[in-house]
């Protein structure tokens, strides 16, 4: 006789019915898993470097956050300043004191608000308005100029990429002409030695590649600490040569725009010195007094037996202490002013140095690319085909070869230096495409 059965479904798994883990599995892929964006790298062009250098500079949003914060004072600034709500009770029992009002002889509830006279909440207001405008300004002048690093910091980059590209076809152009020389000691009609200086002159590149290739590991560092991020993040590799230009007309005028403050810099010390003049004329209107309004209800036991009414008046009695503070004001708006002319001075001396930069690599770019380069290649054109057939020796060629490349890196030094000179200007004039 048997007590009990063993089942042969226990400890399995009860499998559930198809048409049930058919629906499961459809509610799983219904179920919206969570995408994680991965924000593209910035460094493919510069327009990648504004994006980023914007968004996430650390500099600049606490900069933005200083001009929410002098907004925020604006409001404040002009507003009256708070009620006094006050209780005075008269008449407590000395033996058996109680402080409940109904208990006193007299109870009296009193309320003051304080009004300035004169213009002074408009003008306190008014400061407050104009310091939040100039530190705007502020903001706008350091964006400027971050900007411009960071245009500059992404040309040495693009330029350390753009250079180690002519190295690298100088090294394989040289492996060609290692080759004709062999060719050509093959036949007997060359010697032995021209595909060893080939050979040395390579392995000279070589090392230049190398230098070459921690100069770009530099400005990479460099323009990561720019952008505000780790100075070993990853870069995108420059896509194109940097898009930064820079008008002639453009910065021909440049100078003029300057002295028509139109630059936020010189705006924001015009602002400041606009704010200095109205905090003087502030001070001098604290001789005048401001009014103190009081009313009051007087409680006797459990009923009101009458009310009262005050004013009140400043006397500035302190005449010393009102002169130096109106000195101070004075001083402070005179500095005002002379900061004016003081950041005047600075945005025109830069201008003009960086003018003359800018024009010199310009120029200089121009002849590399219009008539260097293309001679110095067809120079080494020539070389080659005389080589060839043994008309010039192979210092002549190997010379020839060493000047077409080093004309294009002279083109691309120069053009690093006209386009970190363009951005230098733009943020001069107060350009932010």
């Amino acid at each position: 006789m048997k007590l009990f059965a063993v089942r042969p479904d226990i400890g399995r798994t009860p499998a559930l019915p198809r048409q049930g883990g058919a629906w499961l599995f459809a509610v799983l892929l219904a179920i919206p898993l969570p995408l994680v964006a991965q924000e593209p790298l910035p460094g493919g062009d510069v327009a990648s470097i504004r994006a980023w250098l914007i968004e996430h500079n650390p500099e600049l949003r606490a900069l933005q956050a200083d001009a929410d914060a002098a907004e925020a004072r604006v409001i404040p600034a002009g507003s009256l300043p708070d009620p006094m709500v006050g209780v005075r009770l008269q008449g407590i029992d000395a033996e058996r004191p109680n402080l409940l009002p109904g208990n006193v002889d007299t109870a009296t509830y009193t309320v003051r608000q304080t009004f300035p006279l004169w213009g002074k909440r408009g003008l306190a207001r008014n400061i407050a308005s104009r310091e939040a405008d100039a530190q705007r300004e502020v903001r706008d002048a350091i964006l400027l100029d971050r900007l411009a690093e960071a245009e500059q910091a992404y040309v040495r980059y693009w330029h350390a990429d753009a250079g180690l590209q002519v190295v690298d076809r100088l090294i394989e152009l040289l492996g060609q002409v290692e080759a004709v020389a062999r060719e050509r000691y093959a036949l007997g009609i060359a010697a032995q030695q021209d595909a060893i200086r080939a050979q040395v002159a390579r392995t000279q590149m070589q090392a230049e590649r190398i230098e070459r290739t921690a100069m770009r590991q530099e400005a990479v560092s460099q323009l990561n600490t720019r952008l505000g991020r780790p100075a070993d993040a990853a870069l995108h590799p420059p896509a194109a040569e940097p898009a930064i230009t820079a008008p002639v007309a453009t910065l021909v005028a440049g100078l003029q725009a300057v002295r028509r403050a139109t630059h936020p810099a010189l705006r924001a010390s015009n602002t400041m010195a606009a704010a200095a003049d109205q905090a003087l004329d502030l001070q001098r209107r604290r001789r005048l007094p401001d009014l103190t309004v009081g009313v009051g209800a007087m409680q006797m036991g459990n009923r009101l037996d009458g009310y009262e009414l005050m004013l009140e008046v400043e006397i500035p009695f302190q005449r010393r202490a009102l002169r130096e503070r109106e000195r101070e004001a004075a001083l402070r708006s005179d500095a005002a002013r002379a900061r004016v002319d003081q950041t005047l001075s600075a945005l025109e001396a830069r201008f003009g140095e960086t003018w003359a930069r800018w024009s010199s690599a310009n120029q200089r770019r121009t002849l590399y690319s219009d008539t260097l380069l293309p001679q110095t290649e067809a120079n080494f054109a020539s070389a080659l085909a005389s080589y060839r057939v043994g008309d010039v020796d192979f210092a002549t060629l190997l010379e020839a070869l060493e000047a077409w490349q080093g004309a294009d890196l002279a083109r691309i030094d120069a053009l690093r230096d006209e386009l970190s000179g363009a951005a230098a200007l733009r943020a001069l004039v107060g350009s932010t495409p």
